[in-house]
């Protein structure tokens, strides 16, 4: 799958406007499987890797150490973030489209509003794309990880 593609089929998500509520943004990743659902197998597939990709990329220190915006401890300092909560963040980086995407990397303060989305859901519209064209359970494993802290080499403090 094309990067043009895939930020093609993100773009059904609704962007931002898309996850004014977790209900809303459960709704769009609703939508973005029906679309992908009527993908061949192989396009959904690619759907996948490209997401893992992004993801990764957006798998940085910079980002990852930002605090939960709108969160304090109870001494007030930041809140950090957990890891799924970075992924979920990285997640709504991309929900929210292509130009958001891109202008964030050099720009951490541009990433730190959404620190506080949760849009874990938009991580299995493929794999349930994947299960309804074919079948069968998504078993397969993406050329990138998209956990937290996988990519080692924009994590310098987790170099070897």
């Amino acid at each position: 799958m094309t990067w043009e593609r895939f930020w093609s089929l993100i773009e059904v998500l609704g962007g931002e406007a898309g996850m004014e509520t977790c209900e809303r943004f459960e709704e769009a990743c609703a939508r973005l499987t029906d679309v992908l659902a009527h993908e061949p197998a192989g396009q959904i597939i690619g759907f996948g890797e490209r997401l893992a990709e992004a993801l990764y990329r957006l798998d940085q220190e910079v980002f990852g150490t930002l605090p939960v915006l709108g969160m304090a401890r109870s001494d007030g300092s930041p809140f950090p973030q957990s890891d799924d909560g970075f992924l979920y963040s990285r997640g709504a980086v991309v929900a929210a489209g292509r130009q958001t995407y891109e202008s964030v990397f050099g720009h951490p303060e541009r990433f730190a509003r959404f620190t506080a989305h949760q849009c874990e859901s938009l991580l299995y519209v493929h794999e349930e794309a994947f299960e309804q064209v074919t079948g069968t359970e998504w078993d397969r494993l993406t050329r990138y990880s998209y956990e937290s802290c996988s990519n080692t080499d924009d994590w310098p403090e987790l170099r070897d």
